[in-house]
């Protein structure tokens, strides 16, 4: 039988003027580094430029071990090195990679030695390595003046323009040794599909051998068993079940999982190995026809309310179970159906990927190639073919994995962005994307969709980022345009789209010692990496907005515009069903604390983003869209049930006075959405300045303004707030004496472990709201209800 040591004792750290620092392992340099005491905090103010020295500098991990011979294979098992690697036991040299994104195995029976044994793992600046392969092979352009397409490792470790450059090095997946003998399960690959109500799992396994012989291969699932006996290197085995239950996305049904229990068997019947994974029964397929792009699951069409994932840190071993299963929370709180996990990232991890199954999270792996031309030759030929193949295999059980995208912008990038004459004919990956990798997906797991690039059309004949077919990115807004421009598009299904806003204030004050803090001071340009990031908040707030009187302010009008900017772009879309089929904000996180696009910050707190993201997700959404010159009400049901309502839409003045009012109802099919006029007599404002539209119907409220909020007669805020407290609960109860337009607690301002339960809250004359705030007590009722923890539109009169 298989046994594994893991070897994660005793490691120690050299390299430059560092010596013998004790080391993690999994890890990387910068945490062993921060965690000696030798380094300042990377994520403060600007430290990240001060340890670019960390990436250009050549690093050992070393480490002993005991070991006592005996019969059978040893192997020495490498999940994952970062990156530009050269392994030594006892001064042999076992091996050298140069690739953090699959896994090297070595037998070590030659090297290993009865007591103590020395392993040594070298790590070259993954800068000189890139640097070598780009002068060797041609520059290429990309998106940022750094190699990170000259080297398979996770390309934002190199800078983004929401991401630190910190460039890691280390053994950053466990490393161990594997003792075997006779043969062992090297491979598995299950295919598990469901049709016409008979499930099928077929269990194709590679076998590595040590002696010839017979084996005997055996797959069981619900109770079903089927082995096999061969003398050869592959087996397959098929098991049916009759009727089994099906997993289904979040919000369509249950997300049921069966044991699948793979064992290999000497002819005696004696055990080798064994393998084990949970799988689910379902179908998935992306109908494409007529341009479309629509996610089918289990034969139901399902709009995709995605959000898209990087890194949540840029140090991997911080990312722990735990930590993933509060983000998977909060996607799944916000109403999130969908992960797109980005290519400029990594492959994500077998925990990532559980979670999503049990929580019924769709998710979308992209290849990893973002934003640059990539070199086809060798070695990247060989290694990519190998980081592929590994990681559609290892990721195939996963019920939650719907598809996999070539790329990220790479094919829009060589389109529009001026690289067919800076290559000058050299290659640039699209022999990637458009042969190798399919052809991987269809050998290797044919169940899941493939598709070329995120942007993708479909067509050759028609521009990469056509809105009109297949997948588009849409960044002309916020690039160059406002936000309002989302309603102009009609898209398919958008893959990214976003606007940026700064962090939660405890976050900043966490990263920062700027003193006071502006929107321009030392840190928070430092942390500001967008390209003229702060013109475009600046643009964004004179379009709408109040003009901020100080940081404070800004703060809060630039994340206010940020959760409007997302609200307004993700209901036009719903709005659109079935034209449309499904949104992919950008995005969920951040890898480090920085004003960005993200609903949740580089510490994981909510910015007003997320509660709008929540709103604007719900499965019952109603939302006012402008239609033919006029708003009228639209009604989208995401949900597997009808959806009768009666909405009352009334036309009012700021002062809360009725000026007209309709009763609008509907039964909404489940997956639809329904387009509802309304009267001219409500509809049309007869102070665009002092009137306001609202839709009421159950616990939903929609909005429309008919003037900016800079452009609005704005009562001075007037309210009375009362605080009172129950168990480990504060809440603010806040009614309104005039309209309060989109009231917003930031009790973190007091606490930074204090998170309110709702954010950007309209109320009119009369209204009251309650915040319930959680994770701190003992908080000033005073400062908790007044600026700038509490805060609305116009408290700025």
């Amino acid at each position: 039988m298989t046994a594994y040591r893991p070897l994660h004792e005793g490691w120690v750290l050299s390299g430059g003027d560092v010596e013998g620092v004790a080391a993690t392992v999994p890890g990387c340099v910068h945490t062993d580094l921060l965690a000696a005491g030798l380094i300042d905090d990377p994520y403060r103010d600007d430290n990240e430029k001060k340890l670019a020295w960390i990436g250009r500098t050549d690093w050992e991990y070393a480490t002993t071990f005991r070991h006592e011979q005996a019969p059978g294979r040893v192997d020495l098992v490498c999940d994952g090195l970062d990156t530009v690697a050269t392994i030594l036991l006892n001064g042999v040299e076992l091996g050298r990679t140069a690739n953090m994104h699959r896994s090297y195995r070595f037998d070590v029976r030659e090297a290993l030695r009865d007591g103590d044994n020395e392993l040594r793992v070298r790590f070259g600046s993954a800068y000189s390595y890139a640097e070598a392969q780009r002068d060797r092979l041609g520059d290429r352009p990309n998106a940022y003046p750094e190699p990170f397409q000259f080297i398979r490792k996770t390309a934002c470790n190199f800078g983004w323009d929401w991401g630190p450059t910190l460039v890691t090095a280390g053994i950053w997946q466990p490393i161990g040794l594997q003792t075997w003998s006779r043969a062992r399960l090297a491979e598995v690959r299950p295919q598990v599909t469901v049709d016409g109500g008979t499930g099928t799992a077929e269990v194709r396994v590679r076998i590595e051998r040590d002696t010839p012989g017979p084996v005997t291969v055996a797959a069981e699932i619900a109770g079903e068993r089927v082995e096999t006996t061969t003398e050869g290197g592959e087996a397959v085995v098929t098991v049916t079940v009759a009727d089994p239950e099906l997993w289904w996305p979040i919000g369509y049904g249950d997300q049921p999982r069966y044991d699948l229990d793979v064992t290999l068997t000497g002819a005696g019947g004696e055990p080798l190995d064994s393998w084990s994974r949970k799988v689910g029964f379902r179908s998935v397929r992306v109908d494409t026809t007529a341009g479309g792009f629509t996610l089918v699951v289990n034969d139901l069409p399902v709009f995709v309310r995605g959000v898209n994932w990087i890194p949540d840190d840029v140090f991997a071993d911080r990312v722990t179970p735990g930590r993933l299963a509060t983000r998977f929370r909060q996607a799944v709180d916000a109403n999130v159906n969908y992960l797109r996990v980005w290519g400029g990232g990594r492959y994500e991890s077998g925990d990532f990927y559980d979670l999503a199954d049990s929580l019924g999270l769709m998710v979308g792996q992209d290849f990893l190639f973002a934003c640059a031309a990539y070199p086809e030759e060798e070695p990247f030929a060989t290694e990519l073919a190998a980081e592929a193949r590994e990681n559609v295999v290892r990721l195939s059980p996963h019920p939650s994995l719907v598809m996999w995208t070539g790329n990220n912008e790479n094919i829009w990038g060589h389109e529009d962005w001026g690289w067919k004459q800076d290559l000058d004919g050299r290659t640039w990956g699209a022999g990637f994307y458009f042969d190798l990798l399919p052809r991987i997906v269809a050998a290797e797991d044919p169940s899941r969709f493939y598709w070329p690039g995120s942007p993708w059309s479909g067509r050759e004949d028609k521009h990469p980022n056509d809105p009109a077919y297949g997948t588009t990115h849409i960044w002309d807004v916020w690039n160059t345009d406002d936000y309002t421009k989302y309603r102009d598009y009609r898209p398919r299904f958008v893959a990214e789209f976003g606007y940026q806003a700064p962090p939660t204030y405890s976050t900043l004050r966490r990263a920062l010692s700027d003193e006071p803090l502006a929107h321009d001071s030392p840190g928070m340009r430092a942390h500001q990496k967008a390209a003229d990031g702060d013109a475009k908040l600046q643009r964004g707030l004179d379009a709408h907005l109040p003009a901020p009187r100080d940081f404070d302010d800004w703060h809060y009008l630039t994340q206010l515009n940020q959760a409007r900017a997302l609200s307004l772009g993700i209901e036009h879309f719903r709005a659109l069903r079935p034209h449309c089929m499904g949104t992919i904000m950008w995005q969920l996180n951040d890898c480090w604390p920085v004003t960005s696009w993200a609903a949740l910050d580089g510490y994981g707190r909510k910015k007003p983003l997320w509660y709008a993201l929540r709103r604007s997700y719900a499965p019952r959404l109603l939302t006012l869209q402008p239609r033919d010159g006029a708003p009228a009400l639209v009604a989208v049901n995401d949900s597997t049930t009808p959806w009768t309502f009666s909405a009352t839409v009334s036309r009012r003045t700021l002062d809360g006075v009725v000026a007209a009012r309709a009763a609008i109802g509907a039964t909404v099919a489940p997956g639809s959405a329904t387009t509802l006029p309304i009267p001219p007599e409500v509809g049309e404002a007869g102070d665009v300045t002092g009137e306001v539209l609202v839709a009421s119907a159950e616990e939903q409220r929609a909005w429309w303004f008919f003037a900016e909020d800079k452009d609005i007669a704005w009562p001075p805020a007037k309210f009375d707030a009362t605080v009172t407290t129950a168990d480990d609960e504060t809440r603010v109860t806040v009614t309104a004496q005039t309209i309060l337009r989109d009231v917003t607690l930031q009790p973190d301002r007091l606490d930074p472990a204090a998170e309110a339960d709702e954010a950007v809250v309209t109320l009119l004359p009369g209204e009251s709201a309650t915040f319930r705030i959680r994770g701190a007590q003992n908080l000033d009722p005073g400062a908790l209800t007044t600026r700038p923890v509490l805060r609305c539109v116009n408290d700025l009169v």
